[in-house]
């Protein structure tokens, strides 16, 4: 009797975790159909993914090519430069120097860069580095973001331009420069190189591969990422998405050279990587290893700061890509590529997902491949579990 007893219990067991394994393979099936549907649609030349869920990443896939050409396929171990989603390093690592003590959110641009940061319609109004990281300073990037000389007014008579017409803290614009302004300001006060201090105090915390270095990569891990030209209907490779800085590098000036390295938006990592580092903004701060920030200073970052954009600092609040679902992250877009990351911290799920080339316009601030994607993995992994 007890031995039957076990047996059943046994065999029980066993076609529960037969049925989870189809059931599993079911949905992974409907997902690549699904996937392979959405590259066809938007003729996407590669496309890589990554399901966070329960906390624990859970589904990775690449399909199409890493680069057109010689047509090898893409493999989730290969590198992108991932965009604008590089801003939350930035704003991580200013919230580690912010525990630190070394600055304030509330501290004045002008006193941490060395220049005077100042709208010129509203001169006694401080620019503050929270400011920045909001998009909320009233600096925009129409002088270019590529070099401090376009705001600083000893270096550029034009340096007016680079502010908007409203008050800084009262209104909103998406800029680049604000974040390279604060790759400059790390790298003042850590008394580290800008790509330097996000290798050893972000990424090798966390075993993470990749940097804003190109030069401190492995060129062949690379994804070639493409330009769509709507008029010819064809793609093009771009060049620049990866090139050296190893000359600029040799006349680096700390505290003013960090643009180089693209602080706004050139992190090149993995998807799997990224989704690691993604996990530890849904833990707020915490990874298996360890604290990157604490968790006041993470739920700061994914706080809404700026109302009608849902943005904080780095991060976006939304529910304008599942219906009803409310996720915390941010896009990038650049070269060609497209890029996401968003999660739910309540619920710990998430998704990472990045296309280097895709004939696809952005529908509502989204993406259509990206948004579609993102709704396909949510269906499949997460909503049907």
């Amino acid at each position: 009797m007890m031995a039957n007893g076990y047996r059943s219990k046994y065999l029980v067991a066993f076609f529960l975790l037969l049925i989870f394994s189809l059931h599993s393979l079911a949905q992974t099936d409907k997902a690549t159909e699904d996937l392979h549907r959405i590259m066809k649609k938007y003729d996407a030349i590669g496309l890589s993914v990554a399901v966070v869920k329960n906390g624990k990443l859970t589904h990775l896939q690449s399909l199409g090519f890493k680069e057109l050409e010689e047509q090898n396929p893409l493999e989730t171990h290969h590198l992108f430069r991932i965009a604008s989603i590089s801003k939350s390093f930035s704003v991580a690592s200013i919230m580690q120097l912010v525990e630190a003590g070394k600055i304030s959110l509330e501290d004045d641009v002008s006193d941490l860069i060395g220049f005077a940061v100042r709208n010129p319609k509203y001169p006694k109004k401080i620019i503050t580095l929270k400011m920045l990281l909001s998009h909320t300073s009233s600096i925009n990037d129409k002088g270019g973001y590529f070099t401090l000389d376009v705001i600083d007014p000893a270096k550029n008579t034009n340096w007016a331009e680079s502010y908007n017409d409203y008050e800084p803290g009262q209104g909103y614009q998406y800029c680049n420069l604000n974040y390279n302004i604060t790759g400059t300001i790390i790298e003042k006060f850590s008394g580290e190189r800008f790509d330097q201090y996000i290798k050893h105090h972000v990424l090798e915390p966390m075993q993470l591969y990749g940097g804003y270095n190109v030069d401190s990569l492995d060129a062949s891990l690379f994804a070639t990422l493409y330009s769509y030209d709507p008029e010819s209907r064809k793609y093009a490779a771009s060049s620049m998405a990866y090139s050296s800085k190893s000359k600029e590098i040799n006349n680096y000036q700390m505290g003013r050279s960090a643009p180089i390295f693209s602080p706004t938006g050139g992190m090149k990592i993995s998807v799997p990587d990224l989704a690691k580092y993604m996990m530890m903004h849904m833990n707020f701060g915490k990874h298996p290893g360890g604290r990157i920030i604490s968790r006041r200073s993470s739920k700061l970052m994914q706080s809404t700061i700026a109302e009608k954009e849902g943005y904080g600092m780095a991060l976006t609040n939304t529910d304008q890509l599942i219906e009803g679902v409310k996720l915390v992250g941010h896009t990038g877009s650049a070269y060609g590529l497209f890029s996401a990351m968003f999660f739910n911290p309540k619920n710990k799920f998430g998704f990472v997902v990045i296309t280097n080339g895709c004939n696809a316009s952005n529908t509502g601030g989204y993406n259509d491949l990206i948004k579609e994607t993102i709704n396909s993995l949510f269906h499949n992994f997460i909503a049907k579990s």
